[in-house]
């Protein structure tokens, strides 16, 4: 497959949507002069931020979707949004339609084969980036992309025949590698919680999902994984691959001097990405020169500064229950969290225990999730539960004292009050720096 071949063809984007991807999708389709249809359930307003981005004029079908689009097609693409049992998806397969994902794309175009896989409910993105940061140090040629809001397929044009591709892969994009049988040379799989319960039917089919991480690796790649959980280790008997463990419990003290990132939950990011990084044989006073020059990341325990001694802490990304009590186990101060959202079929007990023992208060964000969290709260705790973001942050602000922490980490996904996460995350520094202008 060339990327020549799309030239005229009739390309249909399943899923603009607004986290980049289907956009970036649709755009690379757009550069190579194939014939773009993109069709989304959302309508104009609500895809406007997207729209505005697309480099060309494709045939926009939005708020629907049309059964003729899908049977007159050389191919579709569906975002990973889109269930891979949707009924417009059939249409196709029965027209013999072939249905893709940007990730099976990427693979069968990318001009190397040197790919690095970084799946796992939590610490993909920072160990995708940290990866690849410590290899740049090392002078390899890199290029890292994937599930971090812009497509892979953009990435190709910067690929070359000895280069080295990092990339974050959820459970969904790697769905769209198994009708290909192709897994990355070293797959990476930082851990499993539970999580996405909302889009698989168990936590059985959630996990078999990133095992498609290493699957279809042979003898010559590598599978590194965590030591610390037991499914995880019972997953590695399973690869065909060499299996490499990480554990934090395994770093110098050195290393560990060396990390600018806070948390447990972070050494271990730390441990994975130095494991990959040993099958480079990078010498370690370049390592240490990677772990001090990375930067934290935005929207993960982004420390946002104070106001009238009270930090403001963004963890947005926090989006499972997991997530937010390793944020909570990371802040020794008092702690005002913001918290709640959309339920993504997910049990709430731990963090909710987490909560009533760290937490000084609570300020609930008004969702579907909300109700399972507020169930169990010590009732001395919430200061409200709100439909208004400015009205939740200044209700934590306004509780808070000299030397206390306002946390926003969720636990939850975004949706409803917010587009997603980085939304979220957004508006959240947008008011506290307006609120740091009025102090």
């Amino acid at each position: 497959m060339k990327i020549s071949d799309f030239s005229n063809k009739k390309v249909l984007v399943m899923g603009l949507g607004i986290h980049g991807g289907g956009l970036g999708v649709a755009n690379f389709f757009l550069r190579t002069g194939a014939k773009v249809t993109v069709t989304d359930l959302k309508n104009e307003s609500q895809l406007s931020s997207a729209l505005k981005k697309l480099v060309g004029k494709p045939e926009l079908i939005l708020g629907q979707h049309r059964k003729e689009d899908f049977q007159s097609a050389d191919l579709v693409v569906r975002n990973p949004a889109v269930p891979a049992k949707s009924e417009f998806l059939k249409i196709a397969r029965k027209a013999e339609v072939p249905v893709e994902m940007e990730s099976s794309l990427f693979f069968l175009l990318s001009q190397t084969k040197n790919i690095v896989g970084v799946t796992g409910t939590k610490g993909k993105t920072t160990t995708t980036l940290l990866i690849s940061h410590l290899l740049k140090k090392a002078k390899f040629d890199v290029v890292f992309g994937g599930n971090l809001r812009l497509s892979m397929l953009e990435l190709l044009p910067k690929i070359k025949r000895n280069s080295w591709v990092v990339l974050e892969l959820s459970s969904w994009q790697l769905e769209g590698l198994t009708p290909h049988h192709l897994s990355p040379h070293i797959a990476v799989l930082t851990n499993i919680y539970k999580d996405h319960l909302n889009r698989y039917p168990a936590f059985a089919d959630y996990v078999e999902a990133k095992k498609l991480i290493f699957e279809f690796q042979g003898s010559k790649d590598f599978f590194i994984t965590n030591k610390n959980q037991t499914l995880t280790r019972k997953l590695a008997d399973q690869a065909k691959s060499q299996v490499k463990f990480f554990s934090a419990a395994d770093l110098s003290e050195e290393i560990i001097r060396s990390c600018r990132l806070l948390g447990n939950h972070n050494l271990e990011n730390v441990a994975c990405a130095l494991t990959v990084a040993g099958i480079f044989g990078i010498e370690k006073n370049l390592l240490v020169e990677g772990l001090t020059s990375f930067k934290p990341l935005a929207d993960r325990l982004e420390d946002l500064g104070q106001i009238g001694g009270v930090r403001f802490i963004n963890d947005t990304c926090a989006t499972a229950p997991e997530a937010a009590m390793a944020a909570l186990s990371t802040i020794f101060a008092p702690v005002i969290l913001i918290c709640g959202g959309t339920d993504k079929s997910l049990d709430y007990t731990q963090m909710v225990r987490v909560i009533n023992k760290k937490a000084k208060g609570v300020v609930l964000l008004e969702g579907s999730a909300t109700d399972k969290i507020a169930k169990n709260l010590q009732k001395t705790k919430v200061l409200g539960r709100f439909d208004n973001f400015q009205t939740a942050i200044l209700a934590a602000k306004n509780t808070a004292k000299a030397g206390d922490v306002v946390l926003l980490s969720p636990g939850c996904a975004s949706f409803g009050m917010f587009e997603n996460e980085f939304d979220r995350g957004e508006k959240f520094k947008r008011i506290v720096k307006s609120l740091k202008l009025k102090n």
